[in-house]
């Protein structure tokens, strides 16, 4: 090890003269490849370049996050739904065994789990380090990797092994400890290091890392020497073949195994020096002489869009493929490796830079470069809107999906706090945009000159935010304090609309109205055979701000014709000078991104199977929802039942407003039409108007919801001559409140209705409680009470009254395939609501109250037991005590599943004839409903 300390303290020597002093760390190595282990002697010289004198140390221990399922990594996992943590087994799993803390002197330091989380350490010192002074500390541990199934980190199936975090790393002092616990958002915070390491693996396998290296072989092993200085952390790729390849560009070494199979080699050259010689224009010089991009980096943050489809199906060619892909991967590599900055905390300033770079790239390169890329010049698809778009416009399409919904975060909102979508995609993407709308804005090179000496002088040095803020702020020959106070600082939706344009000798007195509670400013462009002739920009202002123009002939006025303010609606931003009509009409076939210039409506075919009446439906859909969402929404559907030889259908009409950020921060007003087949022959219409309000938490990310929904449901049903109805018409006011909080391990629900007719009023309660324990045990429970507060519907047959097990569904709330079936397969559909029992029993309503508990536990994997107990109560009579169990095959949990019954008051089931007609499914045919089973991980 004499050659590699003498390298180490060369670096570090030279690391110290320049100006600041880097800890140096030095590592002894082995991997066990059979247990997946590598035994490490570490020793690090920590330089206390605080004003604080120290009395412990703070180190990052994140290959401990995998230890069990309590640790914040395995949090974050039930968080996103991912369930192969929660239920793998304890070779999978990684930890640190340390064996021995020392100083200097050989003294034991005593240390500890910091607060309690697994993945953070602290070592308590012999002695306070002072301001300036250093401590050297020794480590002797071991790391047991996890199987990289869960991050991309650690060993794979084909005896590769991709290292991260798997080593111990002093935390950056700023005041204070800056400890993260490892979360998988790859914003790991480490101060800057010298490092000097000796890593000995198998003869048989390969070492690829972004530090200088150097090889000594034996017999069965090779030991590798590593060294660099200026290094944030080291990153290791252990294969039996390696798959990385040297591109050597002109200004540094460019390591990467980003796949470009059908990628000539010398365009791989030329596309990375391409990609560097841009960088260094628009950042300056890389200062390290080699960076590493991986395939992993790569995966764990690609480019979303078309380029993900099959390989087949790409609408790009492989070399602008392996050319993007390269580009967003190097300059997010570059910023990691030389910006010290808080991740968790400051991410946008370097999400800003990527995306304004990527941005900047695609507009020298490929300035005509089209979002769909080939497929915008396929016949038929050439004729939607998506296919005029930009490849730049994803940005905006990324960021307004999330504002439509009303769960955009603000780019200031801690990494571990925002919803999946936001941080792998709209906040990136919004923060890029600011960078944009700030520099059309400023009008002049800015912001451009501003990240580029941002970069300059802060480069492998601790920044923050503030320091790239005053950047801008010294160059700026405008106010910009909007853009961090307001943009960056807050989540205010930006939302400008013309209220009134009026035509006075040569001038045009224009009233702009500001929608929402900001004062960002906005840019106006007049336009003459559409083409701009003027643009001019309004500082920010609150409500409604007047502005006069030269009256130039223009034929139409545009707010942000550029389309540089990232608005949560353009469509509003047209005023028309010379005609009736502000946009024209456009009809187009299957839904499409939204034209802010036109006035779309959209036309669909529909193939259908709701019921067994109707059996297949076919028609159309004629609506106005775009891809991303909008506030006001329609929808007309006739379709005809080939079975009931009937034009049925259904249309809807809903208005959503966002009130504010969190607690009850929308409402939604509509109207819902249908009709539909109930029974052979049979149909029913219903209307419905509504009122909801929504509430939710300040933490987006939390499940928590709360909803009140008032509606009146009127329905109209056909009269069978041969089996009457008593009421055939009726209207039934709905009261509903619910509660939810749902989650991976945890769950609980609460819904309260109450129910308002001509001959009944009722009340029920739903409470639902959901555990799933350490040891992969899973119980449920649900419990169900109702009861009337008038009933005068015995003339109707029990239609009314509380359901045992296969509710009537008066107010067609359910998607039943056989809603009137008494016998056959569709009658055994299995619909969890009201007393929620599986068996056919005896007694199966209740004209005056009923009380039901329903209980799950898993026995192995998707196999659960069930049981039911309950009461019913009808007039005249005892209550009848009810219960069944049985067995429940639960093959997509809430979407198909099968329940065997056992043993109920019918006695013992599995003996009795017509087994099968006993047994119950429960099924969803729905799109919709199925869409949410995977996008649950993203919203």
């Amino acid at each position: 090890m004499t050659t590699l300390k003498l390298i180490t303290c060369i670096t570090f020597f030279l690391a110290t003269i320049i100006g600041f002093s880097q800890h140096k760390i030095e590592i002894s190595a082995e991997l066990d490849t059979i247990s997946h282990t590598i035994k490490i002697n570490q020793e690090i010289i920590y330089f206390n370049t605080s004003k604080d004198t120290l009395a412990e140390i703070l180190f990052h221990d994140w290959a401990s996050s995998y230890i069990d399922k309590e640790t914040p990594l395995a949090q974050r996992f039930a968080e996103d739904y991912k369930r192969n943590f929660h239920f793998a087994s304890a070779r999978e799993r990684g930890f640190t065994n340390i064996d021995s803390i020392k100083n200097e002197s050989e003294k034991t330091l005593i240390w500890q789990r910091y607060n309690g989380f697994q993945d953070i350490l602290e070592v308590i010192l012999n002695a306070p380090l002072k301001s300036g002074d250093s401590t050297t500390i020794r480590f002797d541990y071991s790391v047991k990797l996890p199987d990289d199934k869960f991050t991309g980190n650690g060993y794979s199936n084909n005896n590769s092994y991709n290292l991260r975090y798997w080593y111990l790393v002093p935390a950056v002092y700023d005041n204070k400890w800056e400890v993260h616990s490892n979360k998988d958002l790859g914003d790991f915070y480490a101060p800057l290091a010298s490092y000097g390491i000796e890593f000995t693996i198998p003869n048989n396998y390969t070492l690829t890392s972004g530090l200088k290296e150097s090889e000594q072989d034996t017999d069965n092993k090779k030991t590798m020497s590593l060294s660099g200085a200026n290094q944030r952390e080291v990153k290791l790729y252990i294969q039996k073949i390696s798959n990385f390849y040297h591109l050597k560009t002109d200004e540094f070494d460019l390591v990467t195994n980003i796949s470009a199979d059908k990628v000539e080699d010398f365009i791989k050259l030329e596309t990375a020096n391409k990609i560097v010689t841009f960088l260094k224009g628009n950042l300056g010089d890389f200062p390290l002489e080699k960076l590493i991009v991986s395939n992993i980096d790569k995966r764990k943050n690609p480019i979303y869009g078309f380029n993900q489809l099959p390989e087949k199906f790409r609408p790009f060619s492989n070399e602008f493929q392996f050319e993007i892909s390269l580009l967003k991967s190097t300059i997010d590599a570059m910023l990691e490796s030389t910006l010290v900055i808080n991740p968790r905390e400051e991410k946008w300033v370097t999400d800003g830079i990527l995306v304004y770079l990527m941005m900047d790239y695609m507009d020298s390169f490929y300035p005509e470069m089209k979002l769909g890329g080939t497929l915008s010049e396929v016949i038929g698809l050439r004729w939607f809107h998506v296919a005029d778009l930009k490849f730049n416009d994803q940005y905006y399409l990324g960021y307004k999906n999330m504002a439509r919904r009303f769960i955009d975060q603000s780019l200031k909102t801690p990494r571990d706090s925002l919803l999946k979508f936001n941080y792998n995609i709209a906040n990136t993407y919004k923060a890029g945009l600011g960078f944009k709308y700030l520099e059309d804005y400023l009008e002049d090179e800015t912001m451009s000159n501003s990240i580029k000496q941002f970069y300059s002088n802060y480069k492998l040095k601790p920044t923050s935010a503030k320091q790239f803020q005053t950047i801008i702020e010294s160059s700026a020959k405008k106010n910009t304090n909007w853009f961090f106070d307001e943009f960056i600082s807050e989540n205010d939706k930006l939302d400008f609309k013309f209220k009134s344009v009026e035509e006075k000798g040569d001038s045009l007195i224009i009233v702009l109205k500001n929608k929402r509670k900001n004062t960002m400013p906005v840019s106006i462009s007049s336009i003459k055979d559409e083409k701009e002739i003027d643009k001019f920009w309004v500082d920010g202002f609150l409500d409604e701000k007047q502005v006069i123009i030269k009256n130039n002939n223009a034929d139409k006025l545009v707010i942000d014709y550029d389309r540089k303010i990232p608005e949560v609606k353009r469509s509003n931003n047209y005023k028309n000078l010379k005609g009736i009509f502000n946009k024209p009409l456009q009809v187009r076939l299957l839904k499409d991104v939204e034209d802010p210039s036109k006035n779309q409506t959209f036309f669909m075919p529909v193939i259908e199977f709701d019921n067994i009446y109707d059996g297949l439906t076919i028609g159309g859909k004629l609506y106005n929802k775009t891809i991303i969402t909008k506030p006001l929404i329609y929808k007309i559907t006739p379709t005809y039942g080939f079975k009931s030889k009937t034009l049925i259908g259904s249309a809807s009409l809903v208005f959503t407003e966002q009130i504010k950020e969190s607690g009850w921060y929308k409402y939604q007003v509509g109207l819902s039409g249908n009709r539909t087949s109930y029974s052979p022959e049979l149909f029913a219409n219903s209307f419905t108007p509504y009122v909801d309000f929504n509430y939710r938490s300040k933490d987006l990310r939390s499940n928590l919801q709360q909803s009140i929904t008032l509606r009146s449901v009127n329905i109209s049903r056909d009269v069978n001559v041969e089996v009457p109805l008593e009421t055939p018409n009726y209207s039934v006011f709905n009261a509903r409140y619910i509660y939810s909080n749902s989650n991976f391990s945890n769950s609980i629900a609460f819904k309260g209705d109450y129910e308002l007719s001509k001959n009944f009023s009722k009340l029920s309660v739903t409470a639902f409680y959901k555990k799933l324990f350490l040891n992969n045990r899973q119980i449920s429970l649900r419990l169900y009470a109702g009861t009337f507060l008038k009933n005068n519907t015995q003339a109707d047959n029990g239609y009314f009254d509380f359901a045992l097990d296969r509710p009537s569904d008066y107010l067609f709330d359910y998607s039943y395939l056989g809603r009137s079936e008494d016998e056959g397969l569709f009658s055994q559909e299995y619909i969890t609501a009201e007393g929620g029992f599986k068996s056919f029993l005896e007694t199966r309503f209740a004209n005056q109250w009923i009380t039901t508990l329903n209980g799950e536990v898993s026995i192995w994997n998707w196999i659960h037991a069930y049981g039911d107990v309950g009461f019913l109560k009808n007039k005249g009579v005892n209550p009848y005590f009810a219960y069944d169990s049985g067995v429940k095959l639960s093959l997509v949990a809430d979407y198909f599943e099968l329940y065997f019954p056992v043993a109920s008051n019918n006695g013992f089931e599995l003996e009795q004839d017509k087994y099968g007609e006993k047994v119950r499914f429960k099924v969803t045919l729905s799109v919709s409903t199925l869409i949410k089973l995977f996008t649950r991980r993203w919203y």
